[in-house]
């Protein structure tokens, strides 16, 4: 039996949360709220069985409530990476007070690409972080650039007990054209075994108002042919990535990247990987 997974969407109620990253007006047409009732018949129109929503605003709150929200879906959202602090001491026990909440908690994040330092994840405090998630059964997900990836290898190489999901496939430079120095990055990354990638975010990063395929292609290719079809796992970014263009267009951008592969490897990066990876119910 195959199953299809969108592993990387978002959901955000602005009546019940700001979300500070939404501000200025190339992110003003998702400055409102977007819920899973919106996002069900896009789910449905693609065949897909089970989604993991992901943090957008460093929050507990926000963890707690997506939390909820997936507890209430009927199993459509089947796992939650949420955010917690890294550098709280007190990790171990937060973590534990959310995973015995209603939902199924799979991972935590943080925007990683939002702090000033790029070797954040270098730092004694946030490597500890990452070990308590590892200790309590949780996967961890990176958001970086390339500015931020040459940390991030050494953090994932350091950390072979860390098992890391890195979203976006650490967003390339599309729009620029610039293949260097992310394919090398990336390359150094998926040589790591405890890592993964996601097959997601890609269309952002092109140029939003006239992206094509041809375009963003050969950077998911270089995904694929780095990490191998049984790492990588597809997400659609939703509803960043209507900013650049509909849930459709993200799904036929994915099924033309793994178009080469064999039927069950295609079936694994569009569900399989991203069940066994999270560990999904």
């Amino acid at each position: 039996m195959t199953i299809r997974v969108d592993a990387h969407h978002h959901l955000w109620d602005l009546d019940r949360r700001p979300q500070p990253w939404l501000t200025g007006e190339a992110l003003e047409p998702i400055n409102r709220t977007f819920g899973l009732a919106e996002l069900e018949p896009l789910l449905a129109a693609h065949d897909i069985d089970a989604t993991v929503v992901v943090q957008s605003s460093s929050s507990l709150d926000e963890t707690r409530e997506l939390l909820g929200i997936a507890a209430g879906s009927g199993g459509r959202i089947a796992g939650v990476v949420g955010w917690a602090d890294l550098t709280d001491p007190g990790l171990a026990d937060v973590l534990a007070v959310l995973a015995a909440s209603p939902g199924p908690l799979v991972g935590i994040r943080h925007q990683v690409q939002d702090e000033p330092d790029p070797w954040w994840l270098g730092r004694p405090s946030v490597r500890a972080g990452l070990r308590a998630v590892a200790a309590a059964g949780l996967g961890y997900d990176l958001l970086v650039t390339p500015r931020e990836l040459t940390a991030a290898v050494a953090t994932v190489q350091a950390l072979p007990e860390v098992e890391f999901v890195l979203d976006h496939g650490g967003k390339p430079p599309i729009a620029a054209g610039q293949w260097e120095p992310w394919a090398g990055q990336l390359a150094a990354l998926a040589a790591l075994p405890n890592v993964s990638c996601k097959l997601s975010g890609l269309i952002t990063e092109a140029d939003r108002e006239g992206w094509r395929p041809r375009e963003v292609l050969p950077y998911a290719r270089h995904l694929l042919d780095a990490f191998g079809p049984d790492r990588v796992l597809f997400g659609s970014d939703w509803p960043v990535c209507t900013l650049a263009g509909r849930y459709a267009d993200v799904y036929a951008l994915a099924e033309q990247a793994v178009a080469a592969l064999d039927p069950a490897e295609r079936a694994a990066v569009l569900g399989g990987n991203a069940a066994r990876i999270y560990r999904l119910g």
